[in-house]
């Protein structure tokens, strides 16, 4: 552990990021497409991403299944390094699993230059809080850690406050994304950062995908170490909604980050925080209980020319039945939220 180093990713992270969950982009074989992949990344440094999140939920976690965990870190780091070399952008490598490989996968994201880790429990599902905590301190002594809340319906487990207060107190420990999609687990999180006493060393990162713009403009208040209310809120987003319209992300974060500093949020943008939950339902299949919310992002991706295909390594991964009409009408219900004009002119030097 580098005290150094997670205080530069501490103050990163405090600042306020966009950091997409970045997708995986194969090709007719099902294998890294290494161009549309170095693409991708491209297309969200430019858009004014602060990071990116590679081997997450949206990189779809099989990459561990067929040897392409390693890659795809590097492809990202590579893009980093070509685009945005310096401090200040946060690669962050998703980690699963029990605590061996989970720590392998740690050691193997620092040799690749990643600055942190989003450590999903999602694998521990019969873990005591004692025995994830260990676990938890097992993989921060090898990078900092991101906290994850991932939702059940996508392969989590349910965390309450006191795993939460522990996990918090850890010295390693810079941030969590809180993507339980549910108000009351996402209030268990800000009370366990809160009563650990953390909050000015935690941030804390949407990724209630359902949710995006009430948490970013939201001021929490909740009960501190001593009783105390203390004001807790979210610094960015780690979501893989993100991973479209990334452009049109970065604007939405800023404005939301203004709005905070106003005596009353305007009424815009608490419709608009309807129409990015709306908009969310069609990319992430909700009608379908999430079946194609990888698909869903590959199609956007692939209707902006990023991606050839929506080919995901598990066959079973494809649109729902609906879910490309789904998406017809959100795009024509709300164009300020896409970035295709943007996308539209650039895509071509992303690829070459």
């Amino acid at each position: 552990m580098n005290a150094a180093h997670t205080s530069r990713v501490r103050s990163a992270l405090r600042a306020g990021l966009v950091i997409p969950a970045h997708p995986l982009a194969l090709d007719e074989s099902g294998r890294i497409d290494e161009r549309r992949q170095r693409a991708l990344s491209r297309y969200y440094i430019d858009a004014g991403a602060g990071g990116l999140a590679v081997g997450v939920h949206t990189t779809q976690f099989e990459i561990r299944d067929v040897g392409f965990y390693r890659p795809v870190l590097e492809l990202a780091a590579s893009v980093v390094a070509e685009r945005r070399p310096g401090e200040g952008f946060v690669q962050v490598a998703g980690v699963v699993g029990a605590t061996a490989p989970a720590v392998a996968e740690a050691e193997l994201a620092h040799d690749v230059g990643c600055d942190a880790v989003l450590l999903s429990l999602a694998a521990l599902k019969t873990a005591t809080d004692d025995e994830l905590i260990e676990h938890c301190r097992a993989v921060a002594d090898v990078l900092p850690v991101i906290g994850f809340y991932l939702q059940p319906a996508v392969g989590g487990r349910h965390l309450g406050f006191e795993f939460w207060r522990r996990f918090a107190a850890i010295d390693n420990v810079v941030a969590v994304k809180i993507a339980p999609f549910n108000r009351y687990q996402t209030l268990d999180v800000l009370r366990g950062v809160a009563a650990a006493g953390r909050a000015d060393e935690v941030s804390l990162y949407t990724g209630n995908d359902d949710n995006i713009v009430l948490d970013l403009i939201t001021e929490h208040r909740v009960a501190g170490a001593d009783g105390t209310p203390v004001a807790l809120r979210f610094a960015g987003g780690l979501l893989g909604h993100w991973a479209v319209w990334t452009q049109k992300a970065v604007e939405l974060l800023a404005e939301c980050r203004q709005a905070r500093g106003d005596a009353s949020v305007p009424a815009e943008l608490l419709t608009r925080a309807i129409e990015v939950t709306d908009t969310n339902a069609a990319l992430f299949d909700v009608a379908n209980g999430f079946a194609g919310c990888i698909a869903g992002i590959h199609e956007v991706l692939r209707r902006q020319g990023l991606l050839a295909s929506i080919r995901c390594l598990n066959p079973d991964e494809r649109l729902s039945p609906g879910q490309s009409v789904e998406i017809d009408r959100v795009y024509a219900a709300y164009p300020h939220l896409n970035d295709d004009t943007f996308v539209a002119e650039h895509v071509d030097d992303w690829l070459s």
